[in-house]
Order: structure tokens, then sequence, then C-alpha cells
């Protein structure tokens, strides 16, 4: 699953628009739009959505021997 696909999930649940997602994260629409078209939002990017949607970004790396990191 893409983040683009994440973030779109994540805000259906959230029962917010990426217009107001935007908002909350003081960007305009249309950059928030570009850096999810164009996968450039960087770990404090994905860090201020999950906030602003009330929730918590977790990125990690986990195997199968239950070594997360």
């Amino acid at each position: 699953m893409t983040i683009e696909q994440k973030i779109k999930m994540a805000l259906a649940y959230s029962g917010i628009s990426q217009a107001e997602l935007a908002r909350r994260i003081g960007t305009t629409p249309s950059n928030l739009n570009q850096k999810i078209k164009r996968n450039t939002l960087t770990m404090e990017d994905l860090e201020k959505i999950a906030q602003a949607m009330g929730g918590q970004w977790k990125a990690e790396f986990a195997f199968p021997d239950g070594t997360v990191i």
C-alpha cells in the first residue's frame, strides 16, 4: 500500500478532507497534494499529518524473529 493510499484511508477514517488536513498542518491544499502525488513527504510531514488527524505515525522495520528497528 502506498503512502497516498494510507493517507486517503486515514482521512476517510478521521472524517476530514485533504484541504482541511492541509490547513491543519499549515500548508496549502495544492502544496500538500503535490507532496503526496510526488511521494516527497518527509517523516516529519507524516508525523504532523498523523497528529492533525488525531493519530500517530509509526514507521519501522519488523523482522520474523520479533526484532523491530
